[in-house]
């Protein structure tokens, strides 16, 4: 029986049992051996087929691949909590763009994100319970649509990118599926 909800994924009764990490870690590592037995070299090297690099949200509920559909090697994909545009996505668009020939970058928030539902207080919990205050800012939001705008406003000004003229900003649906596009200057 499969906790995943991709019922192809084999497990055994024992592997069922998901609550606790190392059985959840071993299922991974086994679906892993299983995916290598099949797996031949696509013979692809680091560069995306498409030059396009989709920074979007970690939210499990979001199959990027399939919803735009996008095959192995057509793209670079940055994932974070609520994909917003941060140091650290500048910095892998900034490598995608430069070192491995990407032009275009594809933004995506989603519907019902976790950071709608947290603040910036979140920090301050953190530094109370481990005694230290993260140097990384929640980047939490009310309003995807305007936080897709400012992710947008990031990525354009930018001095570390070469291409800025081709990106576009979207809201996913996670109970339909669609992408709404994000007029910038809204």
């Amino acid at each position: 029986m499969s906790t995943s909800a991709n019922p192809s994924v084999e497990t055994d009764s024992s592997a069922s049992d998901t609550s606790h990490p190392d059985k959840v870690i071993n299922r991974l590592v086994r679906a892993n051996s299983n995916y290598a037995d099949k797996f031949t070299d696509p013979g692809m090297d680091a560069r995306p087929v498409l030059q396009v690099a989709v920074v979007a949200c970690m939210d499990a509920r979001l199959d990027l691949h399939a919803a735009l559909g996008l095959e192995l090697g057509d793209c670079h994909t940055i994932r974070n909590a609520g994909g917003v545009v941060t140091d650290d996505v500048i910095r892998s668009l900034t490598i995608s763009q430069r070192a491995l020939g990407t032009r275009s970058i594809v933004l995506i928030h989603h519907t019902n994100c976790g950071l709608e539902s947290i603040t910036e207080e979140f920090r301050q919990d953190l530094e109370r319970e481990v005694g230290q205050r993260p140097v990384w800012a929640v980047e939490a939001y009310t309003d995807a649509e305007q936080d897709v705008r400012q992710s947008m406003q990031r990525v354009r000004t930018s001095p570390f990118l070469l291409h800025t003229d081709d990106i576009r900003g979207f809201v996913f649906d996670v109970t339909t599926g669609l992408l709404r596009e994000i007029d910038p200057a809204a």
